[in-house]
């Protein structure tokens, strides 16, 4: 038999926090070009990196979160980043319904 260290079984909480993160930075990379109202938008990314900072996780807060990302692509004028705003905003609601897979 191998010998292989015992992985610490993952929470769901765990799961959606590295999959938000993931999000985000992919979103980071997508805002990186100048457009009106990407101050705003940079404003949310900040406020959300501080939540996940946080040591605990408040699914609340995320939602929260996910509907004011909303509201800013709403406001956005330029189309193209509005589109691509909006598929952050699917990828970030798919994220925050992870749950751990199980095997």
């Amino acid at each position: 038999m191998a010998k292989g260290i015992a992985k610490k079984p993952q929470t769901d909480n765990q799961v959606k926090h590295k999959a938000i993160k993931l999000v985000i930075s992919h979103l980071k990379k997508k805002v990186s070009k100048e457009f009106i109202g990407a101050g705003n938008i940079n404003g949310w990314i900040t406020q959300m990196e501080e939540l996940l900072g946080k040591e605990e996780f408040q699914i609340r807060e995320y939602i929260v979160m996910r509907k004011n990302l909303n509201d800013l692509i709403e406001r956005t004028l330029d189309e193209e980043m509005r589109f691509k705003l909006r598929d952050s905003w699917y990828s970030l609601g798919k994220a925050i319904d992870k749950k751990v897979k199980m095997s």
